[in-house]
């Protein structure tokens, strides 16, 4: 160890004040010293776990490095403690640390840690308590990374689901508008050749009956162009222009050339064409005014969705909670996800379900995760099957998908904190370990069952 280390510079570390002089003596004996430049690499992702470290001077930003980019992770500064500590089972470092300043490091090796549990267990103890403080940080930490991610797929289906029904609402505002524009020369042409007050009546009733009546069964492609063609000949016949344009919105409110031929016969010829562009116009502003309610309709439905998924109108608190409900919410946030990959979704829920004492919000949560892993699970055109159960004093709540179903090797695992098959960045390895302690601190438990063409989740939950 070089001279111009000393007992009082190892004292300016935290964790090493008040310990006793010989313990200071073997860190010194056993340690090394190590200088960097400003922006000096210190650890590279893979690098072997080897060192626990301690910052003199200066200190250690670390970065993960995810899809080619960077981003700050933390950083440990003079007077911290950081690296490899006794008990870890960190065997390599999964970030890029470079230097803060100018930087002095006290490294020791994990080869003397069995021999520092005798010389010093008060320090040992400082360590592991060290550990376990980093632990929690990096477990909330992940924690919120896997919220993140979840609310991240979420967010991008809902994107889309809103997106429909709002560019559908332009769409027909702007239709509607083109119409507006229309109706004053439609009126005057019609008042302008002073059609009697019967045929106007005539031509109002079918009007306001094509917009009253149910819509019929949809017409096959060849019958639509077959009475298109045919009304917008006889359209032509009378003088209108534009016969095919018009005879394409008259189809659509369902009007029959059988309907139209006795009310254009109480019509002066000169004022057909303007008559049937107003009942045309008619009948389209009305159809484009149901658009309008049907996708804002749509958009309160999603916005009550995530009201209820979120639980925004309720406090944190444990209450009595309907576990189909919590369900339906989630897997409603899931409808681009499911339409996406074109996966069938069967409920089957039982009847007369009781109530469950719990936290819908933490509830949802698992949910979320449990849905999710099915969606990457399985192939387009797969199914999920959410079931519920009551069995004694618990409802059981499955999740059922026929993907391809959990290797064996990994069955035991996947419950494990940091466990996950996905690619980096993909998942966290805490999407599981949150469902499962959640369930648990429901007074519940969380299995799993899986072989392939078919895995399945069931949660028991007490009842309330």
């Amino acid at each position: 160890m070089p001279a111009n280390l000393t007992r009082e510079e190892l004292l300016t570390i935290t964790t090493f004040q008040g310990l006793p002089t010989e313990t200071l003596d073997w860190l010194l004996a056993h340690g090394e010293r190590r200088d960097y430049a400003p922006d000096e690499p210190i650890v590279q992702p893979g690098d072997p776990a080897e060192y626990m470290t301690a910052f003199l001077q200066g200190g250690v930003q670390f970065f993960r490095t995810q899809n080619g980019h960077r981003e700050p992770r933390f950083r440990i500064g003079a007077g911290q403690v950081s690296g490899v500590l006794p008990y870890s089972r960190l065997q390599t470092l999964p970030n890029y640390g470079a230097a803060v300043g100018q930087t002095v490091m006290f490294a020791l090796h994990r080869s003397f840690f069995p021999e520092l549990e005798r010389v010093s267990p008060e320090l040992v103890q400082r360590l592991v308590a060290i550990m376990s403080d980093r632990v929690r940080e990096e477990t909330r930490g992940q924690e919120s990374d896997e919220k993140l991610r979840a609310l991240g797929k979420l967010s991008a289906g809902l994107a889309h689901e809103l997106n429909n029904p709002a560019a559908a609402i332009a769409r027909s505002a702007e239709a509607l508008a083109d119409r507006a524009a229309t109706k004053p020369a439609l009126l005057l042409s019609l008042v302008r050749h002073c059609p009697t007050p019967e045929s106007l009546e005539a031509l109002m009733n079918l009007a306001e009956s094509a917009c009253s009546i149910e819509a019929k069964s949809p017409l096959s492609a060849l019958q639509r162009a077959d009475q298109e063609d045919e009304l917008a000949d006889w359209l032509e016949e009378q003088g209108v222009p534009d016969g095919y344009q018009l005879a394409g919105g008259l189809i659509d409110a369902d009007i029959t050339l059988d309907q139209l031929k006795p009310v254009a016969a109480d019509l002066p010829k000169e004022v057909l064409p303007a008559a049937l562009a107003w009942l045309e116009g008619q009948l389209t502003t009305y159809h484009l005014v149901c658009d309008v309610q049907e996708a804002s309709s749509r958009i309160s439905t999603l916005v009550n969705n995530v009201k209820t998924y979120s639980h925004m109108d309720r406090g944190s608190d444990m209450a009595p909670l309907d576990v189909v409900s919590g369900l339906e919410s989630t897997v409603n946030m899931f409808s681009y996800q499911l339409r996406n990959k074109n996966i069938q979704l069967v409920r089957d829920y039982a009847p007369d379900l009781p109530t469950i004492y719990g936290q819908v919000s933490s509830l949802n949560q698992v949910w979320t995760n449990l849905i999710d892993n099915a969606l990457d699970a399985l192939p387009n055109g797969g199914t999920i099957t959410l079931r519920t159960r009551r069995e004694g004093d618990f409802v059981r709540v499955f999740i059922i998908d026929n993907g391809p179903g959990i290797p064996p090797n990994i069955l035991s695992r996947i419950f494990e904190p940091f466990f996950t098959t996905k690619q980096a960045g993909d998942g966290t390895g805490l999407g599981l370990d949150i469902a499962q302690r959640t369930i648990r601190n429901h007074n519940g438990r969380l299995e799993v069952q899986s072989a392939p063409g078919h895995t399945e989740f069931c949660a028991w939950l007490p009842v309330a």
